[in-house]
């Protein structure tokens, strides 16, 4: 008997067989070109799946950084949205481009170290899993591609902040 992880992950794949071509990118968008398809902690493989996004972010400046984030987080609602009409399911596990966003989010607008970029990567899995409020209730009240996105935003501020401590605690 095949697990409802399992089954949900085999869906994702035979729908994108059978969509359109918009509809494909934004199932492979969702899905972080396949990060949540893995068995296992989708949410923090997808995270793990935006740190050479987040290297190539970098290199930028503040402008473009800010207009990247927007790309980003628009992406991430439009891939979203389509995602779940596609699959008929609401924030289903697979959907992991919201964490791409609130790890971006956290991270990006510090100066690289090894510490920002470990510290932005564990603290925002810890506030996106934790959810303390308001997250939770935004993410009940909140639908469609902008919920899904909307609480990993709200975790990504959360982390940012606590990153901004550190940084200015060791510095």
């Amino acid at each position: 008997m095949m697990s409802q992880a399992q089954s949900d992950r085999l869906e994702v794949i035979k729908v994108l067989k059978g969509v359109r071509p918009a509809d494909k990118v934004a199932l492979i968008l969702s899905v972080w070109f396949g990060a949540g398809l893995l068995p296992v902690m989708p949410g923090t493989f997808g995270t793990l799946g935006a740190v050479p996004l987040y290297f190539i972010i970098m290199e930028l400046g503040t402008w473009c950084k800010i207009i990247s984030m927007a790309i980003i987080v628009g992406g991430a609602i439009w891939s979203s949205w389509r995602a779940q009409s596609i699959l008929g399911r609401g924030d289903a596990r697979e959907i992991v481009i919201d964490e791409v966003a609130g790890f971006l989010l956290t991270t990006i607008f510090f100066p690289f170290t090894w510490l920002t970029l470990a510290a932005g990567f564990c603290l925002f899995r810890f506030f996106d899993v934790l959810k303390p409020p308001p997250i939770k209730k935004l993410e009940g009240i909140t639908r469609g591609g902008l919920g899904i996105v909307l609480d990993d935003l709200l975790a990504g501020v959360y982390a940012l902040v606590c990153v901004g401590l550190i940084v200015y605690l060791v510095s």
